[in-house]
């Protein structure tokens, strides 16, 4: 068999959306975007939602509107994607790197109050949803990380990339913090090809989001041009960027939307599959699904290989890919990376539990259409590696 890590699922009205963009002749942001907008507010329960042409666009969107500026000290984990990092170098600001929770690869409530109290003065929380789970948000002692970011007066942007539709005691992820952001790259749980979505219920962040994703412009772009009136005139308010998703895209998003909880659904059957069957092998560690089954996106299926296990996890890889079988890392830490590692004096030794699970971590596929015979083969091939 040939079983990619990740496979796109467009069976949908994804065609049938892309070419009503085409015969309107308006390719770039419109109609589309704004449908697709308001549907993924309504999905999410929140007042507002930007669509913007990346997660990182939105993170980076998120923070100039949270006011985080030149030498604000803001926490993100160090297992994660770049972009949670980079975009407080963009403002100036700089990261302040956590280790996480060895079974879920998330943030902990006392990680993150050690933190503060290492690193006092910290102005923000970019809080990683990694693989599609969110952490202890809440805790009815009101020892979870919004309540100890409320008390120290800490603003959270919640770095959602893996986690739509993802929920936290029945509130969906995204909606807590001062601003949720979403990825549509091309393998997330739904996709535009490229393209992200800022949620909000802070009026003065979404009115702040509208204006900075397209130049500074005090006015959006498809009203500029298909106004019947004569007023053409705009102004420039700031000096925004060119964040806009156009409506090719936000088609896409559009179809998907309408599939998400059969997506994750899907999801789910893979994620429930690996757990059953590959629990016995002694040289592995599974995710912690630490919330119910059904509140997990399941963006990713990230195993460990353990120190003393037959194969080491390139080998394993490796091994895996001459079968026909693609795999993923998910994340090398950002304090290996060369410029955080040099810039910050960052210490392996100081993220323990990250080193052990980037030292050995995999992520299997897991994806809508992944088949039931396809899934048994990985299984069995995980098998006779680790035998």
């Amino acid at each position: 068999m040939i079983i990619p890590f990740s496979k796109i699922s467009l069976a949908g009205n994804e065609s049938k959306y892309v070419h009503e963009v085409l015969d309107s002749g308006w390719l770039t942001t419109s109609s589309k975007a704004m449908s697709f907008e308001k549907q993924f507010a309504e999905h999410i329960g929140v007042k507002y939602a930007c669509a913007v042409n990346s997660c990182t666009s939105a993170l980076h969107l998120a923070i100039e509107a949270a006011g985080i500026t030149s030498d604000d000290k803001v926490l993100v984990p160090s297992l994660t994607f770049t972009a949670s990092a980079e975009i407080l170098r963009y403002m100036g600001a700089d990261p302040v790197f956590m280790d996480v929770d060895y079974g879920t690869g998330l943030i902990s409530p006392a990680i993150l109050k050690e933190s503060i109290r290492e690193h006092p003065g910290i102005k923000a929380l970019i809080l990683v949803h990694y693989g599609g789970q969110a952490p202890e948000l809440t805790s009815p002692d009101h020892g979870g990380i919004m309540d100890i970011c409320q008390r120290n007066k800490i603003e959270v942007i919640e770095d959602a990339a893996h986690a739509f539709p993802a929920k936290f005691r029945n509130q969906y992820v995204g909606s807590f913090g001062k601003a949720g952001c979403f990825s549509f790259y091309a393998n997330k749980t739904i996709t535009t090809g490229e393209g992200g979505m800022l949620v909000t219920n802070d009026e003065a962040v979404y009115e702040r989001v509208k204006v900075m994703r397209l130049h500074g412009i005090n006015r959006d772009i498809w009203t500029r041009f298909t106004d019947k009136s004569a007023s053409w005139e705009y102004d420039v308010i700031a000096p925004g960027f060119k964040y806009n998703m156009p409506d090719l895209n936000a088609a896409i998003g559009l179809a998907q939307l309408e599939k998400a909880s059969i997506f994750r659904s899907e999801r789910q059957r893979c994620a429930s599959c690996y757990l059953k069957k590959l629990q016995e092998i002694p040289y592995l560690d599974l995710p912690v699904c630490h919330v119910s089954m059904e509140d997990h996106s399941w963006h990713l299926f990230p195993i460990i290989i353990k120190p003393g296990a037959p194969v080491t996890r390139n080998e394993f890889i490796a091994h895996m890919a001459k079968a026909g079988i693609g795999t993923s890392v998910h994340y090398k830490p950002l304090h290996r990376m060369t410029y955080y590692k040099e810039t910050y004096k960052l210490n392996p030794e100081d993220f323990p539990n990250t080193e052990m699970i980037w030292k050995g971590t995999v992520s299997l596929p897991v994806y809508p259409g992944l088949t039931d015979s396809e899934l048994n083969y990985i299984c069995q091939t995980i098998h006779k590696i680790l035998r």
